[in-house]
């Protein structure tokens, strides 16, 4: 099977594909509370524009394709969209990325549809501090939870945000709750990304000192985990919590970068922190033919940058995170 390589030699396996640019929460360092530029819903790629590129892309060897919003949860229909991805040939990992608010009535409904990874954004085990955070109710994300270990994801992985002065409080009750159901911990530094970005800095929270605070309490060992992502994993010993550590400032990981995004009007995205793109779907909605499509594809590919630039050029990039795809 032909691979798509890019200039740097980096092979590219892992599409993270956007459904919708619509979410249910307003997490603040994601989509400003007061944001409704939503793209229009005659944009939005159909399922069968979606099922498509992803099938171009199964043929050029990724392999590995994340659902993405947004929140994805907000499209209709979206088992139904896993369940024909999953069967595409060349696709061998189908995972969702969701706030969790709506995964108590989906979950069992997914896992039948081939998804079999989710990870969950949660900053703050607080029900007040979780609703300064986004808006929302903390109790619909736990229940959402619940009911995906009920349906037997696995693994779970928690995303935490690391904010100074928002959440730093609440590192050791997140390591603590995610002992206790058997769910992988993951924190991710802050990025400058569009107008919430910009805010970014004044709670930038670098991961090493994260690290060096759990240290404190608990023994950490070197850890790994499988999967398509950049987090680098420790493990508490004499357990099986790994806690991951995504560190896009501190100690960036552009020479390993794996990964494009397709965004859910269909622009592919080749960088997180640059605007480097293809707009597919002008092309499909032209008719393009599957060959055309897939030297498209090839072209931008060749075009991926090498790193981004959020320490250099903290304000230059423009998109907010949930337009990008997350």
């Amino acid at each position: 099977m032909p691979e798509l390589i890019d200039s740097f030699n980096r092979p590219i396996e892992y599409l993270r594909l956007s459904v919708t640019d619509r979410c249910d929460l307003r997490c603040n360092y994601c989509m400003p509370r007061d944001f409704h530029d939503f793209e229009d819903q005659e944009h939005i790629l159909s399922f069968e524009e979606i099922e498509r590129v992803v099938g171009i892309f199964g043929t050029l060897g990724v392999k590995r394709v994340r659902l993405t919003g947004g929140e994805p949860l907000v499209r209709k229909g979206l088992p139904e969209l896993a369940a024909r991805l999953s069967a595409l040939p060349g696709i061998e990992d189908l995972s969702l990325s969701t706030n969790a608010v709506r995964l108590a009535k989906h979950a069992e409904a997914l896992a039948q549809a081939g998804i079999s990874r989710i990870n969950v954004s949660l900053d703050s085990l607080r029900p007040e501090r979780f609703k300064e955070i986004t808006s929302g109710k903390l109790e619909k994300v736990i229940d959402g939870l619940m009911a995906a270990k009920q349906a037997g994801f696995q693994p779970i992985k928690l995303n935490m945000v690391a904010m100074r002065g928002v959440n730093d409080d609440e590192f050791e009750d997140m390591v603590d709750f995610c002992l206790e159901h058997n769910f992988t911990l993951r924190f991710i530094e802050t990025m400058p990304m569009g107008d919430t970005g910009r805010g970014a800095t004044d709670y930038y929270l670098s991961l090493q000192t994260v690290k060096q605070q759990l240290s404190e309490r608990y023994e950490l060992v070197p850890g790994v985990m499988a999967g398509g992502g950049p987090a680098k994993y420790m493990q508490v010993a004499d357990t099986d919590l790994r806690i991951g550590f995504i560190t896009p400032i501190s100690q960036h990981f552009c020479e390993t970068c794996n990964r494009v995004r397709l965004s859910a009007d269909g622009t592919l995205y080749l960088c997180l922190g640059q605007d480097d793109k293809l707009e597919l779907r002008p092309l499909l909605r032209r008719g393009v033919s599957d060959d055309g499509l897939r030297e498209a594809i090839l072209g931008a590919i060749a075009r991926k940058p090498e790193k981004h630039e959020f320490r250099e050029k903290p304000s230059q990039q423009v998109r907010i995170m949930s337009m990008t795809g997350g």
